[in-house]
């Protein structure tokens, strides 16, 4: 038998993907992927399996179990019917089409390859175009729906991610056979692999006759990509966007990728999605173009995008003709909000006008004293803030340099950094001065990300933008002056151990309750000192009820910075009322631990 691929095998047999895909691992054949092929004897051991078994004898039943036995199969028996349950819970879902965003280098053919499935596959038993263009477009191969998202490429994929958009389910890049792994491939790839969607490569223009395949799946290995056919787990898809070679096999492809996630939807749910496109018409006002990723869109449906809020007007398809409800996994036009909502806010059902009105409000508020923090703080401060506020284990880079010799240089140096509970993460490195799409790779990352720019220069409109979005940049001529300071971050993002100092041990032997100022505990210090920078572990009948900063410390009527052993004071424990005659108090201070 000749070697098949599973995807192959899969259909021969009538299973689902990832059912085959247990029955090799009950033979020992661990496969991951539809393109993997099948050797001959692992189809006959499959074979095998498949083939009917005689039926055993039924046998005895077993002796009743004790009681510490029968304890645990009970536990066994419903942890199997909980999992039986999620089983039937997911079983009962639909499946829904995948969402795919095309990306790519801007010449390499993205929008052909767009234009020629549109073309082709769109509404196959309809009479003319697209009428007009709301951002993304379903096709129809072998039955079964794929919705493509019609955008400016990996900007637009980027801002999305941005704000923690997960709108794409599948990415198609785009590399041309003649041309290779260019600049913006890589700036492509960056994103995608970020957001953890899985990765098509269509290799367009194999219709050429400088086309190189071998060339570029050499260049696609060295970043990340190795192809299946070499061992590595990317689809590679030879084809021509402009003859349409191969472009059913792309289809497939982006199909079975949906069936090993195997993408459901509740249809009977309220919708949630995303916008991915917005603008103000000013004879329609306000108009976006959604995602639904689950639940069903109706029309007169009360809905919430960020501060943008409305009861829906007109639902419309991509031909622009009205439609009173949008199904999971398809692409909608809303029209009926209060204003214009941007790409990547997540879209949702609310149901009633007022509450929606309110939540949109307190969004607004939300954004203002948000933008008012921001002005306070440096970008640097807010950048470290956030990294703690994460307690964050790696630290992303971006990585500019003026040459590649540089660029290496920059990495290899960086590598060499070691911090304990930290790890450095260079999301993307590249040539060339620092750019938009630097900045907005950076500020969609979670944890946010640092640009670091070697003998490389940022022009005045690309600070303003990283300025605005948070995001930190340094840059320098020296590598060096580059690596300290990174170092330096990295220390800096690690949360700081203490250890504990004892200064002395305070007894309450009177509670004053004082109008407008609170509880005042009135203490004998016997032993060490009271100090008005330390905290106080407070003890009861030898158990810690309370522990917390000082918040003030008097001597008679003074305010004063310590009482020493054996004399009087009155103190007050921030957020703590419930002191009581007899309590112990512990003083002690907390000391920063120089790292190793």
């Amino acid at each position: 038998m000749a070697k098949k691929r599973l995807y192959e095998v899969a259909k021969e047999m009538g299973l689902p993907l990832t059912e085959l895909f247990k029955l090799l691992a009950q033979v020992g054949v661990e496969k991951h992927s539809g393109f993997n092929t099948l050797e001959e004897g692992e189809y006959q051991a499959l074979r095998e399996l498949f083939a009917p078994k005689p039926k055993e004898p039924t046998p005895p039943a077993p002796p009743p179990p004790t009681p510490a036995v029968e304890l645990k199969v009970e536990e066994k028996v419903k942890v199997e019917a909980k999992k039986e349950e999620e089983v039937k819970e997911r079983a009962a879902l639909l499946p829904r089409p995948p969402v795919v965003t095309v990306l790519g280098h801007v010449d390499h053919g993205k929008t052909t390859l767009l234009d020629y499935i549109r073309k082709s596959r769109v509404a196959q038993k309809e009479v003319g175009g697209i009428t007009q263009s709301i951002g993304a477009y379903q096709v129809e191969y072998n039955g079964k729906k794929i919705t493509f998202i019609d955008t400016p490429g990996h900007r637009a994929f980027t801002q999305m991610r941005q704000r923690g958009a997960q709108v794409t389910d599948i990415a198609v890049l785009v590399v041309a056979a003649d041309d290779g792994v260019m600049a913006q491939t890589k700036e492509a790839i960056s994103p995608a692999r970020a957001a953890n969607v899985p990765i098509i490569v269509a290799l367009n223009k194999m219709d050429k006759r400088e086309a190189d395949p071998d060339r570029v799946k050499e260049q696609l290995a060295k970043e990340g990509l190795t192809p299946e056919e070499w061992g590595g787990e990317t689809i590679v898809v030879p084809i021509s966007a402009l003859t349409g070679q191969n472009v059913d096999e792309l289809l497939e492809m982006i199909l079975l990728l949906a069936e090993m996630a195997d993408l459901r939807a509740d249809p009977k749910k309220p919708a949630e999605g995303y916008i991915i496109e917005s603008y103000l018409d000013r004879a329609k006002g306000p108009v976006a173009t959604a995602i639904i990723k689950d639940g069903t869109l109706h029309e007169r449906d009360v809905v919430l995008a960020g501060t943008a809020y409305g009861r829906i007007r007109t639902l419309l398809d991509e031909r622009g003709r009205p439609m009173k409800e949008a199904p999971p996994g398809s692409a909608v036009q809303i029209l009926g909000l209060s204003e214009v909502p941007p790409a990547g806010i997540r879209l949702e059902v609310i149901g009633d006008l007022e509450r929606a009105k309110e939540l949109a409000s307190l969004r607004q508020e939300e954004e203002r004293e948000a933008k008012l923090a921001k002005t306070k703080l440096s970008a640097m401060e807010r950048f470290q803030q956030q990294l703690r506020k994460a307690q964050a284990k790696e630290l992303n880079l971006i990585l500019k340099a003026d040459t590649v010799g540089s660029l290496e240089a920059l990495e290899g140096e960086l590598q060499r950094l070691k911090v304990e509970g930290i790890d450095l993460v260079i999301l993307y490195a590249g040539v060339g001065q620092i750019n938009e799409n630097d900045v907005l790779l950076a500020s969609s990352e979670e944890k946010g990300a640092v640009i670091i720019g070697f003998r490389v220069d940022v022009d005045k409109k690309i600070g303003e933008l990283a300025q605005a979005q948070g995001v930190v940049i340094k840059r320098s001529e020296i590598i060096y002056e580059l690596t300290e300071w990174v170092e330096e971050l990295l220390r800096s993002a690690v949360a700081p151990k203490f250890e504990e100092v004892k200064l002395g041990l305070a007894e309450v032997r009177a509670v004053f309750n004082i109008p407008r100022v609170g509880v005042v505990a009135g203490c004998y210090v016997r032993e060490g000192l009271v100090s008005r920078d330390a905290r106080v572990r407070v003890l009861r009948n030898g158990a810690e009820v309370f522990q917390g900063p000082i918040r003030s410390l008097r001597r008679f009527d003074e305010d004063v910075k310590e009482v020493e052993q054996g004399k009087e004071c009155g103190l007050r424990i921030e957020n703590f009322n419930d002191v009581r005659k007899g309590d112990l108090l512990e003083v002690f201070i907390l000391r920063k631990l120089q790292p190793a």
